[in-house]
């Protein structure tokens, strides 16, 4: 949770609000109306800075839900103000942005206490809320993550603030109903589809499915196809069974065309409750199936692998069925063949570069290669050149292997167009094989490599790491192999120098060290499995850099090029931009 409060030293000795946001010439905070505000009214009241500018997308997804929770404090009287701290780049954009918002601002026109903010609190990344009491110290440095994950329920966001909440979410997952989880002071029903309302208690005794889903996202479309035909089946076998879904949609009409489509029940659009659920079944990933049992107690934190993989035989999702369900799955590896994996009725075969059949049975006994891969996927792209190396290699010393291309492209001419680049064989574009090999593998992400053995048993599931580490050296991707190389790389070691120093970093020395895939800082090019590294740096060498006799090199030279800043030195990834 949050860490203990402390002080900021602001000019030397000076740790008073006054000084913090104050300059020699101006006394005053302003409102995008331009009026001026006295920073001494602020005494008495908890104070968010908030770091944060127009260009940063991230910024601007976190604005509203900043303005709601305001307006919410301000409402009740709390003692609570914003202070915008503009990175922005010009005075126009600063306006536009600063107009959204309902609380003050450093004048856009005080640049060095805008700077000198950003120092003290060492701002590297925005959207970023900082908030402090009005004696300057620093109360909470998370306010964008409080924010996100208690809203108002987290003033005055101190750490016995966030001690306490912490408490009382342990105690709620201790004593958990399903009244306390559906339930809240102002709502004790769900909805249906066509907006009824069913009390909560209503379903009491039931095993119940807890959908978190964002119903716009691939994956969870997928999934919830999937989850429809369960619901069916259950309700057809009469099955006291119910499905409610917490959506995380932030548009009203992308919840009514997600929510009416299926025939489960809803907490209403935007739930104030939705959030809270999320902490409470500490959610890691979308879609998750989360199971309370008759008596609304937590059986498993999320089924929805177990729904892809098993459909309707995982229910009732108890700890018995799944290891009923692994003993099944178990003895199904046992018996895994390469006929029982590529053959589906009249499916007897995969596509060779020139579109002929080539049947499954050709290819027993070989050592085969499941690529499972994408023209749409960067990665795949990235991936396939090296692949393509590493497949003629292999082949030229072993004719006992093969490799399958299993596509996941969205259309015929992707396929044609990613599989001309490619000279082994695949199954056909569309073909229905591709769900079943996915599920055995568990595909999660793509590019993925599967080995199998001459008797058709999976080796392993990992062969792209091995690819890429050792390339064609690590076939037959068998442990033997493996403990072979890795025999190999500690033979190769055993005479170099435990540390170097070197012309090209010469701050720190640099240590001998595993590193699986690396780019060496002088030559630039790839390395694998032992680098003279600076961990402190995130600095490589290849061994024969660094040890080459002629190793004075000038530093400067060693500058490579590369990306450059945009926005004023910040760099926008994900849900955070930082500075380069």
């Amino acid at each position: 949770m949050a860490e203990i409060a402390k002080e900021v030293n602001v000019a030397g000795d000076a740790r008073d609000l006054h000084s913090l946001l104050s300059s020699p010439t101006r006394d005053f905070l302003i409102r995008n109306n331009g009026e001026q505000v006295k920073i001494d009214s602020l005494k008495g009241k908890k104070i968010g800075l908030y770091f944060s500018a127009e260009w940063c997308g991230p910024c601007q997804r976190f604005t509203p839900e900043l303005v709601e929770i305001y307006n919410e404090l301000s409402s009740s009287k709390v003692g609570f103000e914003v202070v915008f701290v503009s990175g922005d780049e010009d005075e126009e954009s600063f306006k536009d942005y600063f107009s959204k918002m309902p609380w003050l601002a450093v004048p856009f026109t005080d640049s060095e206490t805008r700077d000198r903010l950003d120092e003290v609190f060492k701002v590297r990344g925005i959207p970023n809320l900082v908030m402090i009491d009005d004696e300057g110290k620093l109360v909470n440095e998370n306010g964008v993550g409080v924010i996100r994950s208690y809203g108002a329920d987290a003033y005055p966001f101190t750490p016995e603030k966030m001690e306490e909440i912490k408490k009382e979410e342990e105690r709620a997952r201790r004593e958990q109903s399903l009244k306390s989880v559906l339930v809240t002071p102002f709502r004790d029903f769900v909805i249906t589809p066509d907006g009824k309302k069913v009390l909560v208690s209503e379903l009491e005794g039931k095993t119940i499915g807890l959908l978190f889903s964002v119903g716009s996202y691939r994956q969870c479309k997928e999934f919830t196809s999937k989850l429809v035909e369960v619901y069916k089946q259950l309700k057809v076998n009469g099955e006291e069974f119910e499905i409610v879904l917490i959506s995380l949609e932030d548009d009203e009409e992308s919840f009514k065309l997600e929510f009416e489509a299926n025939p489960w029940l809803a907490l209403p659009f935007n739930d104030k409750s939705s959030s809270k659920l999320t902490r409470h079944f500490m959610l890691s990933t979308l879609p998750t199936l989360v199971i309370l049992g008759p008596d609304g107690k937590t059986l498993h934190s999320n089924v929805a692998e177990a729904i892809d993989d098993y459909g309707v035989l995982a229910y009732p999702f108890t700890q018995e069925k799944f290891e009923e369900l692994k003993a099944i799955e178990e003895a199904k590896l046992e018996a895994q063949t390469l006929e029982s994996l590529l053959v589906s009725g009249d499916l007897n075969y995969v596509l060779g570069k020139d579109g002929a059949k080539v049947l499954v049975s050709e290819l027993v006994g070989k050592n085969i290669l499941l690529y499972f891969s994408a023209h749409w996927c960067p990665p795949c792209r990235g991936f396939t050149p090296k692949l393509v190396e590493v497949y003629k290699q292999i082949k030229e010393k072993d004719e006992a292997f093969e490799l399958i291309f299993i596509s996941s492209d969205r259309d015929q001419e992707s396929f044609d167009e990613y599989y001309s680049q490619m000279p082994w064989l695949a199954l056909p574009f569309g073909d229905p094989r591709k769900t079943s090999l996915s599920r055995t593998f568990k595909v999660g992400g793509i590019p993925m490599l599967a080995a199998l053995g001459p008797t058709g048993k999976t080796v392993t599931k990992e062969a792209r790491d091995l690819v890429g580490a050792h390339g064609a050296d690590a076939y037959p991707f068998t442990e033997e192999r493996l403990k072979e190389i890795e025999a190999k790389f500690i033979e190769m070691a055993k005479e170099w120098p435990e540390k170097v120093k070197h012309a090209l970093h010469e701050e720190h020395e640099l240590v001998l060290t595993r590193v699986p895939v690396y780019r060496c800082d002088e030559c630039d090019e790839e390395g694998q499995i032992w680098s003279y590294h600076c961990d402190e740096c995130d600095f490589d060498l290849h061994a024969k850099c660094a040890l080459k006799e002629d190793a004075n090199i000038n530093g400067d030279d060693a500058v490579k090029d590369g990306g450059g800043e945009s926005n004023d030195g910040w760099v926008c990834d994900g849900n955070v931009c930082t500075k380069a």
